[in-house]
């Protein structure tokens, strides 16, 4: 059954934040992501992963990249990966990022990453081997598309509850094979359908985001605005419920509870520069008066 979000919902999802915690309690987010004319993809996502709550945050990136980024990164730390020809990363990364993965909290794949085969040919694997809760976009989307195989369901079925795909519906039509317009008039289905086919969280973005478990559970979200209409946007959801992940909340919450700061940090932003003249820094921007707004309602 179709339900629509509210604040006072998403507050009680929020994992608790205890006095006493340290950097470690609050997670290690893991962003792949970046290619040559691609940076702002990487530092966007890695940023709303900081106003997010994460604990740590770590951007492996192309190693010939790292010196551009790691000079606008200040918060994040990096992890420079060997890369193609094309400077983009390379599938030999497999195993060394899997021994990186080793103890982090969550995985946020695909911003700004390139579609080199080489690349798409990492993601897939690492889809299949990944050992951290896990959130595809862009990119990463793109990857699992080429080669649909790879979203049937695995046997580790509780390791693909804890995934979220974050498709717009350009990316649902290449995942799917249906048309935009289908999907577009049928948005609460066809997540909800494609939710419990590839037993992972689906978050259907676009007006009136749409978010299906692969247990049936489908949720509509009522906040954002045609300023967010623009490049950068997805990457910084992306980043927020990276970051709510790897808080321990589990696929589904984290994406309805992102889904809904995302909106909601879009709509103060309108307010504030304008729809017609927003960016996706703005909404990053935005993201503490979201938080504390949010946190209001519980106290």
């Amino acid at each position: 059954m179709l339900e629509e979000l509210s604040a006072s919902a998403i507050t009680a999802l929020l994992p608790v934040r205890p006095e006493t915690a340290h950097k470690g309690t609050f997670g290690h987010v893991v962003v792949l992501a970046g290619s040559p004319g691609f940076t702002g993809a990487v530092k966007l996502t890695c940023n709303a992963a900081c106003r997010s709550g994460a604990g740590l945050v770590t951007a492996a990136i192309p190693r010939t990249l790292t010196p551009v980024l790691a000079a606008s990164l200040v918060e994040p730390m990096t992890f420079a990966l060997e890369t193609t020809d094309a400077d983009t990363v390379a599938f030999e990364c497999l195993d060394p990022l899997l021994t990186f993965l080793d103890g982090k909290s969550a995985l946020v794949v695909g911003p700004g990453l390139s579609t080199h085969p080489s690349t798409a040919h990492l993601v897939r694997h690492l889809f299949i081997r990944h050992p951290v809760p896990m959130l595809v976009d862009a990119d990463g989307l793109n990857a699992l598309a080429a080669f649909p195989e790879r979203l049937a369901p695995r046997g580790d079925t509780l390791r693909q509850h804890d995934t979220v795909f974050t498709p717009h519906p350009g990316e649902m039509s290449r995942l799917t094979g249906l048309d935009i317009a289908t999907i577009q008039k049928n948005r609460e289905e066809t997540a909800a359908r494609y939710a419990a086919l590839w037993q992972v969280t689906v978050a259907l973005k676009g007006h009136g985001t749409v978010v299906a478990a692969p247990d049936g559970r489908v949720r509509r979200c009522p906040t954002g605005n045609q300023g967010m209409a623009t490049g950068g946007t997805g990457d910084v959801l992306a980043g927020i419920i990276g970051a709510l992940l790897a808080q321990g909340m589990n696929a589904f919450d984290a994406a309805c509870a992102g889904v809904y700061v995302h909106g909601l940090a879009g709509d103060i932003a309108a307010r504030e520069k304008n729809a017609r003249a927003m960016i996706a820094g703005d909404i990053i921007d935005a993201l503490p008066q979201v938080w504390n707004a949010l946190e209001r309602i519980d106290s």
